[in-house]
């Protein structure tokens, strides 16, 4: 008797095994139906693909309600800024307050806030 011979023989059962688990799981698939199986795929990648739009709209939506754009009013410097926020003024770094699509001063309580006025000075002559 040929020892190689029992090797191949057991090769070739192991080989044959896992193509029967293999037609088995699909004959089972196949017995209790695919359909459901590629809606789901379609529907996945339905979502895969519009997923990114929708974020992207979402994103452009919610930056054109919050993101204003105006002047500080301490140094007439244009720059953006959320909505309903603090920053700074990236020109003279002055506190703003963000409100109504509008920046402000942002100072502390008892602080009075005026605007100058230029007056020429003019000589009379006697």
């Amino acid at each position: 008797m040929n020892p190689d011979r029992f090797r191949t023989l057991q090769i070739r059962f192991s080989d044959l095994s896992n193509w029967l688990v293999t037609f088995a799981i699909v004959g089972i698939l196949i017995s209790i139906g695919l359909g459901w199986l590629v809606k789901g795929i379609l529907i996945l990648i339905g979502l895969i693909a519009i997923t990114p739009v929708v974020v992207i709209l979402g994103v452009q939506w919610w930056l054109k309600r919050n993101l204003i754009q105006d002047l500080c009013p301490v140094c007439s410097e244009e720059f953006p800024a959320f909505n309903n926020t603090q920053c700074q003024c990236p020109n003279c770094g002055e506190p703003i307050k963000v409100e109504q699509g509008h920046f402000s001063r942002l100072t502390p309580p008892g602080t009075i806030d005026v605007q100058v006025v230029d007056v020429s000075v003019q000589t009379l002559e006697d």
